[in-house]
């Protein structure tokens, strides 16, 4: 469930717990009973993200949020003390603070991030639990503060936090409740809603355009593949910079013919298709955000699973460009989908391409679980994302695409392999690469962060939606490149 957020000129009486912003220096605000030494000795020093409960005999609760020395306040440092305080908070139905309007930021970038960190943090998936004991309560925040700015951020934040986790509920739902057909049902009902214009192509359609890649990883499953073509246009669209998203949606991955392990990494490949999730979540946010940009997303959607009629090591693809490839792994099936994509999003001759995936394990062990890769051609559209990157959180960290290693990828009976080398996570942006031919083009690989196995700031345990919020900050704020 969503929570509901108000401005409010002062509190309401009806909240039942008050959050008080406590920084880790000077004085504490008048409401605060307790000395800083009491606090200190229970543990409570005003550090960005704690938080501290004091009983009240009657009326509110008050809850102390941390948020460090005020003037290295930023927006990261007050989404992680929005999140902590939503957690404190959860066992109240309702709950007023002044958070949004604490330090010098801007008064709406201030009022979106708290809402994302509050709504955020609180989400659950819950569809397919019949008890959700640790469901929290709180259902009502009033934010104190006044001005077209905070409710506009509110707005913002809303829209964006509810993509976001919509990405995350996408990515929670098992195999058999979000097949590729399923998906691209919810995708055409999606975009009905937020003023987009959709095209889904089948089987037969993916065929007639030759796009060998996603139909043979498809070949193992009895679900037939979907790819999903979503198209957004503002007002005035004509001469507008374009850009275009391409998400890997590979529903559920076995791994094919070189099945996984069995393990509990195995479970979470339902959300291989966290990319397109992304993707999709990104462009239902567009027309309410008022974005100026022309932005096409493509969501290239099939299972990855072993059967007798399965994609075999050593066959040779035709992918929609007219490349050749060879198989040499079946688990590295998503640049397979991903090299139809991206051919058909360079035939569009956008200003630019991203394509967002669960790509490599290699990424992973390399960067962790808290920050995704990103390489490409253009260095100052890479430079555009780790900016975006930088506003959201969403963490991102840029890997050399080093051309040295191309030759790892050449085959004797096809144009490539789809792998080769040691240096996994840049070799499988070196194979995409081959489908963009010179347009402006970024990859990023979301294999570390796309789960979490734990609560921790706004971060809720499972699939994170990681990438939304980064895309849709880049698709608001995307200029042409330019020449690299």
């Amino acid at each position: 469930m969503a929570l509901n957020f108000e401005v409010v000129a002062k509190a309401p009486a009806t909240a039942k717990a008050v959050g008080i912003p406590v920084t880790s220096e000077g004085a504490l605000p008048k409401e605060v009973s307790l000395s800083r030494a009491t606090l200190e000795t229970l543990g409570f020093t005003g550090k960005v993200g704690q938080t501290y409960v004091v009983p009240a005999e009657k009326g509110a609760v008050s809850i102390l949020i941390g948020v460090g020395e005020m003037s290295k306040l930023d927006t990261a440092s007050l989404r992680k003390a929005a999140a902590a305080f939503a957690r404190a908070a959860s066992g109240f139905e309702s709950v007023s603070t002044t958070l949004a309007h604490i330090g010098r930021l801007d008064r709406k970038v201030a009022a979106q991030v708290v809402v994302e960190g509050m709504s955020l943090a609180t989400h659950r998936y819950t569809d397919l639990k019949t008890v959700d004991k640790k469901a929290p309560k709180l259902a009502t925040v009033s934010l104190v503060g006044t001005g077209a700015a905070t409710s506009s951020g509110v707005k913002r934040g809303q829209v964006i936090a509810n993509a976001t986790n919509m990405a995350r509920d996408f990515a929670n739902m098992p195999p058999a409740y979000l097949t590729a057909t399923i998906f691209a049902n919810k995708a055409v009902e999606i975009a009905g809603q937020t003023g987009l214009k959709v095209e889904v192509f089948n089987k037969d359609q993916l065929l007639a355009m030759g796009c060998g890649g996603i139909v043979g990883v498809n070949r193992g499953s009895v679900e037939p593949p979907r790819m999903v073509r979503l198209t957004y246009k503002p007002t005035g669209a004509k001469g507008k910079p374009h850009l275009v998203l391409v998400g890997k949606g590979v529903m559920y991955d076995s791994g094919g013919i070189s099945l996984k392990p069995s393990d509990p990494s195995h479970a979470m490949m339902k959300g291989d298709m966290s990319g397109a999730a992304a993707v999709l979540a990104t462009m239902s946010t567009l027309k309410a955000l008022g974005c100026t940009n022309q932005v096409t997303g493509y969501l290239m959607c099939t299972d990855n699973l072993p059967s007798g009629s399965a994609m075999a090591m050593g066959e040779v693809l035709t992918m929609r460009n007219g490349k050749t490839v060879e198989i040499h792994n079946t688990d590295a099936e998503g640049r397979l989908i991903l090299a139809d994509g991206l051919s058909l999003a360079a035939e569009q001759k956008p200003d630019a391409i991203v394509d967002i995936a669960t790509l490599t394990g290699a990424c992973q062990r390399a960067l962790g679980n808290g920050m995704a890769g990103v390489m490409g051609n253009n260095q100052k559209w890479i430079d555009q994302l780790t900016a975006a990157a930088e506003r959201t959180s969403d963490k991102l960290w840029q890997l050399p695409l080093e051309r040295e290693y191309r030759p790892a990828l050449d085959s004797y009976v096809a144009d490539m392999k789809n792998v080769g080398g040691e240096a996994g996570a840049i070799t499988a942006a070196l194979f995409l690469e081959e489908f963009v031919g010179d347009t402006t083009w970024a990859h990023i690989d979301i294999a570390g962060p796309m789960w979490t196995d734990s609560d921790n700031g706004w971060l809720q345990k499972g699939m994170t939606g990681y990438g939304t919020r980064l895309l849709i900050d880049a698709a608001l704020n995307f200029r042409r490149p330019g020449r690299a």
